[in-house]
């Protein structure tokens, strides 16, 4: 473990240049304390690491060293074959060379993982497609991405959830995909947010260029944003007791029950569950859905809400 942590440092700061104990000590999960004693480990080896003081201090490497460790395993290989989706790599214009950039990456690596490489790419495909393909509009993507690349300012026509369209000045930091759909982040007035790129409706690259957030990951910044994100999706729970026939149906694609009690059952074999919805109107519409296979237990003034719907449809064709 300790040897890998090691190959790890050295890459860190070939990679990186001039690093921070406490850098490090967050980029590989230990203690400054186990960085400290792994920088004399391997200064007792003979590389070349050298610590600065003072505000813009902390370790790099002599500019003359390069070590010749890449610290791929065979797994690392097999993963550099698990390319996105062709429809992703299409967005971003990346998918136009006559030649599969595998097929390069396959005659630059090791006789001893060549086979095994091969091998992943012909059994594991990614598709981050629908079955029903809804083609966003993506036709600012491309002006995005140069403000992206350029670390230049973008001044954008932005649609809110209301329809409504605002000029927004941003600093654009990276782009997200998440599924078929694009997401850009980017700073505005101090502050980090995500757009829809497919509610950009017009996009144009301003001349100033602005300083991206010190030690800013893309990565760790969305997967943090979009835990939050849905931990305050809203949520409306209704506990009732659902007939056998139509549970396979419910829990097929796992959407909305969230907990299942099959080792209780009733006497006549109801089963009881909760589903979880957005609201109480979603609620009212799914279970109507579903006529009397469904019993309300609770919220206790649903079931009323649910008559209500129904006899609402019934007076609307009765009317016809």
């Amino acid at each position: 473990m300790r040897a890998d942590r090691l190959m790890s440092i050295m890459i860190l700061l070939q990679n990186r240049g001039k690093m921070t104990a406490k850098e490090l000590a967050n980029e590989l999960e230990v203690s400054d304390r186990t960085i400290l004693r792994d920088m004399d480990a391997l200064t007792n080896a003979g590389i070349p690491i050298v610590s600065q003081r003072g505000k813009e201090g902390g370790w790099n490497l002599l500019d003359n060293f390069r070590s010749k460790l890449s610290g791929l395993n065979i797994d690392d290989m097999k993963s550099l074959f698990l390319f996105p989706s062709e429809e992703l790599l299409e967005d971003l214009g990346l998918n136009n060379q006559l030649l599969d950039t595998r097929q390069k990456l396959l005659a630059a690596i090791p006789d001893t993982y060549r086979g095994e490489a091969q091998a992943i790419w012909e059994r594991i495909h990614i598709d981050s497609g629908t079955w029903r393909q809804s083609k966003e509009k993506k036709d600012a993507l491309h002006i995005v991405q140069q403000a992206v690349w350029n670390n230049k300012k973008l001044r954008i026509h932005y649609e809110q959830a209301d329809g409504e369209q605002k000029e927004r000045l941003i600093e654009p930091l990276g782009l997200v995909a998440k599924g078929n759909k694009w997401y850009l982040v980017a700073v505005r007035n101090g502050e980090l947010r995500n757009y829809r790129v497919s509610r950009i409706h017009k996009a144009k690259v301003e001349k100033e260029t602005f300083n991206r957030p010190v030690h800013f990951n893309l990565a760790k910044y969305w997967e943090q944003s979009k835990e939050r994100f849905v931990q305050n999706l809203p949520k409306y729970d209704v506990q009732v007791e659902i007939h056998p026939k139509i549970i396979k149906r419910i829990t097929f694609t796992g959407k909305f029950v969230q907990v299942i009690q099959t080792e209780n059952l009733n006497g006549d074999k109801w089963i009881p569950a909760t589903l979880r919805f957005n609201d109480k109107q979603e609620a009212i519409e799914f279970i109507l859905g579903f006529a009397n296979k469904i019993k309300i237990i609770s919220p206790e003034d649903l079931p009323d809400k649910v008559v209500l719907l129904a006899m609402s449809v019934i007076d609307f064709y009765n009317n016809k």
